[in-house]
């Protein structure tokens, strides 16, 4: 089911005292964000930061004569541009639109400036700024240890959650670059799914019909994160037991 814009709002945002929240919202402005859309790139300063509110953005890496891998998504959970609390302007990774939706954008000097005079942002950022770090580390580990099946799972969680919606559009040649692997092998991971009824896919249209089965169908790496965020963020655990470290 669709949720209306004006229902969701940045987690990261939300978490802010009313004074200091109050001042974030009045030097940012709400813009779209378009599938395929490039709001950064490596090797070049942030000109903006982005608080999602609706859409979500992947973080690739690439190297040359090989397709991008994915390492990261952010979507309203957190924001891009995390790395200006250190304060470092350059950008480590290609920021690039996955899910259309709109954000909150901010002018990299305003930001900077409300990062001075706002300790609760400069608190919740070096939370997320780690959450981020956990978030790649896993992603590494995920795509050297486990199989396409739980990888594909996993990701497709990932974006579900941030999607707020049952259904987003992806093609198979793009899940393909962002898990570093052949189109074939995602046509046949995504054909499984949807042989047991987990998504359904049509002209790149990805319907989870269901979620609990994606959740048992992935590897550990997707609640590590999960539960890495809510012990950080101060959101309580993602389950009764926190699921144990490691491959």
């Amino acid at each position: 089911m669709e949720v209306s814009p004006k229902l969701i709002a940045n987690r990261l945002i939300a978490r802010l005292p009313i004074k200091e929240r109050r001042a974030l919202l009045d030097i940012s402005e709400t813009v779209g964000l378009e599938f395929g859309q490039i709001l950064c790139q490596p090797d070049t300063p942030f000109r903006h930061v982005h608080f999602p509110l609706t859409g979500f953005v992947s973080l690739v890496a690439e190297v040359l004569h090989h397709p991008p891998l994915e390492m990261g998504l952010i979507g309203n959970e957190g924001l891009l541009g995390a790395t200006l609390v250190l304060g470092v302007s350059a950008v480590p990774l290609r920021g690039i639109v996955q899910g259309a939706g709109t954000a909150l954008r901010i002018e990299v000097r305003q930001f900077c400036a409300l990062l001075e005079t706002s300790p609760a942002l400069r608190l919740s950022l070096n939370r997320y700024l780690y959450v981020l770090m956990a978030q790649l580390s896993q992603t590494a580990v995920c795509t050297r240890f486990h199989e396409l099946g739980p990888r594909l799972a996993r990701w497709l969680l990932m974006s579900h959650d941030r999607a707020h919606a049952d259904h987003f559009h992806l093609t198979h040649q793009f899940l393909a670059d962002m898990l570093g692997v052949r189109r074939s092998g995602v046509t046949t991971a995504a054909g499984v799914m949807q042989a047991h009824g987990l998504i359904s896919y049509t002209r790149g249209e990805i319907r989870v019909l269901d979620r609990a089965g994606l959740e048992a169908t992935s590897c550990e790496c997707y609640a590590e994160v999960i539960a890495d965020y809510a012990e950080q963020m101060g959101e309580g655990p993602l389950t009764p037991q926190r699921p144990r470290r490691g491959v």
